[in-house]
């Protein structure tokens, strides 16, 4: 049986610094791009189940009590940063400070959006760190094979004759990089894609929460405090 040189052990014997280089940043994309895509994963099944804590955040007797809700059923700390802003509005209201000369709408405005923020950059991170890897990781293996076949033709050039076997085992191992680069980039781009479609849910669903509490604190009694 004739051995099969297409492996990428005969890659890594035959393949120079740069050739092992470019795998071993394929390895390390990889291995970062999984682990943000199960942590986030497991963080994005997380959220979509404390969504529903929302609307027990509203049958609680009290703000007090709805914050209490939304801590023990949102693990991810999404929704529950604006309940606390709100709270802690309604306890600072009447204090001196800078945010105090503006209008109570206006501040309750302003807390809320910082809120806001802050859980959006919770749920957008590690997502630009999947989209570069799935837009770079081809062209990474790319070089890999490009290099690869650059010493495959430099071989045929030193032995000055062409020969189908001495070739084909050299382009055949540098191609393996470009499978490896698409490997590593596919779930990425899949895993970035899902990840904003869960996002865009969570944030819409995160600027119903606002502006339902906007007008909780804005309005009645709570307004003339």
């Amino acid at each position: 049986m004739m051995p099969n040189h297409f492996t990428l052990a005969s890659y890594w014997e035959q393949g120079d610094t740069i050739s092992h280089l470019v795998a071993l940043v394929l390895l390390a994309m990889s291995l970062v791009s999984w682990f943000f895509i199960l942590s986030k994963a497991w963080a994005a099944w997380r959220i979509r189940r404390s969504a529903p804590a929302v609307q027990a955040f509203w049958e609680a007797p009290s703000m007090q009590d709805g914050v209490a809700a939304l801590t023990l059923a949102d693990p991810e700390q999404v929704f529950l940063p604006l309940a606390q802003q709100g709270a802690a509005q309604l306890q600072a209201a009447g204090r001196p400070s800078l945010g105090g000369a503006m209008g109570h709408a206006a501040q309750v405005t302003r807390v809320l959006r910082v809120a806001i923020q802050a859980s959006t950059n919770r749920l957008e991170g590690g997502l630009t760190l999947l989209a570069s890897i799935g837009a770079t990781a081809p062209f990474v293996g790319l070089l890999g094979t490009v290099w690869g076949i650059y010493h495959a033709l430099a071989n045929v050039s030193a032995n000055g004759t062409v020969q189908i076997d001495k070739v084909a085992g050299p382009v055949g191992e540098a191609l393996i990089m470009t499978a490896i680069g698409l490997t590593v980039a596919i779930p990425a781009v899949l895993a970035y894609n899902g990840f904003n479609r869960v996002n865009r849910l969570t944030l819409a669903e995160l600027d119903a929460f606002a502006h339902d509490l906007h007008a909780y604190l804005t309005t009645g009694e709570r307004a003339a405090k």
